[in-house]
């Protein structure tokens, strides 16, 4: 499974060059010099997105191999050279180029918070920079959606939520991740076939409006769809009447129980969803038809679905499209990617509502006595903290270049984000409350941040 970083016009081939041209012209200068010493670059999110009290890690999976694989082909370099911005030397360097430094990171499912070193990254300062554009494309992306899909999730309260974003994501690379990523955080599958392929990711879908629409009646293309797939019978019942759809499904439903067959569901796609699901629900269940599944599809959100249990809408499954795949009430992760040590030392920028933490760090997070997280406590490298409930978050993934980490398979890092959920304290699981969780700074740590300022200022 995830043979392939990407594909389209993005390939492994030319993945190279998916970087910002500044990052090319800054190593270039690097290059000639002689600026190419060892240097830590930290990945964190300064802000949390609107609406959010955590987010979930994801996207690292790709980074590392990105990071293992990149190389510049004979045809990028072409291209670069038509350019006519860089030297010979430089782009000589580039034909030659492999990333070489070593990776710390938070794992993939696992939730953090702002300000936090999500992937840190030690290179020759030429590697680190010219990787930092792909290193923020993905992470940011990943991690927005599975964040989101999180509080769909948990908005459903033990419910199936199923990814219906592919026709509105922003582009086919977008709809890839977003399946990845919403898997991640607990959606149960997704509608995109090729990410089912791909990630080994259930696969879920009923029929559209056209198909019954395509049929001279209703029932006429109920049964037809039925006769394909009697293990798949998920009937879409508000193309004309949800009452006169439920009963169809319903007469179609028996006709399948004399076959020995069951009818598996019926899906709502539009309506007073909490109000229609009920009336369906009993008449499926005064039917003999309790086993029958109720799907709701149609612009949710993690608001409006709980605004729909609250109203006691009576669905087993719900199939969320636009508002998860885009993070559609916050579209952006305002990841950033900052020198924090390099030849000079722990480096820090001081710039008004933009400070930076200096030097290499761990990070460690605190369980209180009932296992829920206490605190989280960012340290200088080596630093240890006092107490015993502490464990660090930041993994080594990559040495020398070459992965070192177990690249896990997403059952496995589904599962690393049921666990860490299941830990969270509860406030910061409201969805339509902020809270705020804490991230403290080591006494080390703020006594570095004192040192270098006043050396600065």
């Amino acid at each position: 499974m995830e043979k392939n970083l990407s594909f389209g016009w993005v390939t492994e081939e030319n993945m190279a060059l998916l970087t910002d041209l500044y990052e090319l012209t800054m190593a270039q200068s690097y290059l000639r010099g002689e600026r190419n010493e060892m240097a830590t670059f930290d990945l964190f999110v300064r802000h949390l997105p609107l609406n959010r009290s955590f987010l979930v890690s994801a996207g690292l999976k790709q980074i590392l191999l990105f990071l293992e694989r990149m190389s510049f082909t004979d045809d990028t370099i072409h291209y670069l050279k038509k350019l006519n911005m860089f030297s010979n030397d430089f782009l000589d360097y580039l034909r030659k180029f492999k990333f070489t430094g070593t990776v710390y990171a938070i794992p993939e499912g696992e939730i953090y918070f702002p300000n936090e070193p999500t992937v840190v990254v030690t290179a020759p300062r030429i590697e680190a920079q010219i990787v930092e554009t792909f290193l923020l494309n993905t992470f940011n992306f990943e991690s927005l959606i599975a964040s989101k899909a999180a509080r769909v999730v948990i908005a459903a309260e033990g419910r199936a939520v199923v990814d219906f974003s592919p026709r509105r994501d922003h582009g086919a690379d977008a709809a890839m991740k977003a399946a990845r990523a919403s898997y991640i955080a607990g959606c149960a599958g997704t509608s995109n076939v090729l990410a089912g392929k791909e990630f080994g990711i259930p696969v879920y879908g009923t029929m559209a409006h056209s198909y019954v629409m395509s049929f001279k009646t209703e029932i006429e293309s109920f049964r037809e769809f039925v006769k394909d797939f009697p293990d798949n019978s998920v009937l879409l019942i508000d193309t004309y009447d949800v009452i006169e759809g439920s009963k169809n499904a319903i007469l179609v439903g028996k006709e399948m129980e004399k076959e020995g067959k069951k009818l598996k569901g019926v899906r709502i796609d539009s309506g007073d969803l909490a109000e229609l699901s009920q009336k369906v629900r009993r008449m499926l269940d005064d039917a003999g038809l309790d086993y029958a599944m109720i799907m709701a599809s149609g612009d949710l959100n993690e608001y409006r679905i709980k605004e729909l249990i609250r109203r006691g809408l009576k669905a087993d499954v719900f199939g969320v499209g636009t508002e998860m795949g885009t993070s559609k009430d916050a579209p952006a992760l305002g990841g950033i990617y900052k020198l924090v040590e390099d030849n000079f030392g722990p480096r820090m920028k001081f710039s008004e509502d933009k400070v930076t933490l200096p030097g290499k760090k761990s990070l460690f997070r605190i369980l209180r006595t009932d296992g829920k997280f206490e605190k989280d406590l960012i340290t200088l490298h080596g630093e240890k903290p006092d107490s015993k409930d502490a464990y660090p978050l930041l993994v080594k993934a990559m040495e020398n270049g070459k992965i070192i980490s177990d690249l896990l398979p997403l059952s496995n890092i589904r599962e690393r984000f049921r666990e860490s959920l299941e830990r969270l304290p509860d406030e910061l699981k409201e969805i339509d409350e902020v809270h705020e969780y804490r991230v403290e700074i080591s006494p080390l740590l703020k006594s570095l941040m004192r040192e270098i300022r006043s050396k600065m200022t």
